[in-house]
């Protein structure tokens, strides 16, 4: 909750969901439909991610939380969170992840971020947040062992 605090491109409801949706994983991760990772180093947990399996689709996913401590971003500590998160989602056969984020200029680095990561945007919904602030919804295919 520190991390996500302190992380400037949150609203303070936004964090408030997170936090209600990272208790619900702690009180039964089972029926909670979230899964949770945490990296930690020598002074604790320095990030994490939040994902769970698409209700009503085969094999879709979403990626609802990511972050990293401002102290530790360019590190790869998002890259390895998105890469531990992706792998088991494959285990998972899963086919595809979604993330919903924010246009505004704020987001720029977290856009940046997962294009780096092989994420394309795929389909905006102009002031959907609030006016001026478009949802952009971002897709990644992963490789099943079959040809996507």
């Amino acid at each position: 909750m520190r991390i996500l605090r302190a992380t400037p491109e949150f609203k303070t409801f936004e964090v408030d969901v997170a936090e209600e949706v990272i208790d619900s994983y702690l009180r039964d991760p089972v029926r909670s439909g979230y899964h949770v990772l945490v990296a930690e180093d020598e002074d604790g947990v320095c990030g994490y991610i939040c994902y769970g399996e698409t209700p009503c689709t085969i094999g879709t996913w979403d990626i609802y939380w990511v972050a990293v401590a401002r102290e530790k971003r360019r590190k790869g500590i998002g890259k390895l969170l998105s890469g531990a998160a992706e792998a088991a989602i494959r285990k998972a056969c899963g086919r595809m992840i979604v993330i919903e984020t924010s246009s505004t200029p704020l987001y720029e680095n977290t856009r940046r971020f997962y294009a780096g990561q092989g994420y394309e945007v795929i389909a905006r919904v102009p002031d959907f947040y609030a006016p001026g602030d478009d949802k952009l919804i971002l897709r990644k295919l992963l490789e099943t062992g079959k040809e996507v």
